[in-house]
């Protein structure tokens, strides 16, 4: 199964969004990039359709990134009836 989760960089806390296996650990080989969080500045940059292309594949994502993308609108975008999240 696929999972987006936050992926840390760096010594500060500023996290890559990336598709990910669900095995594998947090720092573990992502399968893409989809997005960037900063919560000190609280930027996000969202990879939109690499995001919805991945959510129609059947990916969960973790509380907190769903909690990004609904801030961000992005679940206004994909078909309601598709939304099968935990």
């Amino acid at each position: 199964m696929v999972k987006l989760r936050l992926k840390r960089c760096g010594r500060k806390a500023v996290y890559r969004i990336v598709a990910i296996d669900a095995r594998s650990r947090r720092e573990g080989k992502d399968l893409r990039k989809v997005g960037f969080y900063d919560p000190m500045k609280n930027q996000t940059y969202l990879n939109v359709p690499a995001i919805l292309y991945f959510l129609e594949k059947g990916a969960q994502p973790t509380g907190t990134v769903q909690n990004l993308l609904k801030k961000a609108g992005v679940f206004k975008e994909f078909p309601s009836n598709q939304m099968k999240f935990n």
